[in-house]
């Protein structure tokens, strides 16, 4: 059974910090990219950050949290992170993780239930 569980979201002051993480299980995490995406209220899901399959790859991350986000991935523990600094009230959203692998029959798209993050003073 595949899992995704986001975890570490809440209410943070403008200014401060999250760090997201990711608990996968039931399928073979270092085979997958994996990203974290977003969806505020009345607006679309986009991509924030995505990481390759091992540990130091490639990462990419949307213009609008560059220098303040950071993606990074454990394969030991099948665990993705997102650290969130100077948060700004425009980060506000639900938080998903996303597993990405390219097969021969298809891409395979694993999806968590999301995490709330607020940012308020």
């Amino acid at each position: 059974q595949v899992q995704l569980v986001e975890s570490g979201g809440g209410l943070v002051q403008p200014g401060g910090s999250l760090r997201l993480s990711c608990a996968t299980s039931g399928f073979t995490f270092s085979r997958y990219a994996m990203s974290w995406y977003r969806q505020a209220p009345g607006k679309e899901r986009e991509l924030v950050a995505a990481i390759s399959t091992t540990p130091g790859g490639m990462s990419n991350y949307a213009d609008s949290v560059k220098g303040r986000f950071t993606i990074s991935r454990d394969n030991a523990r099948y665990t993705m992170y997102l650290q969130m600094n100077s948060l700004k009230p425009e980060d506000t959203a639900v938080y998903y993780c996303s597993a990405k692998q390219l097969t021969t029959t298809g891409l395979v798209n694993y999806w968590g239930q999301g995490t709330q993050v607020t940012v308020s003073s």
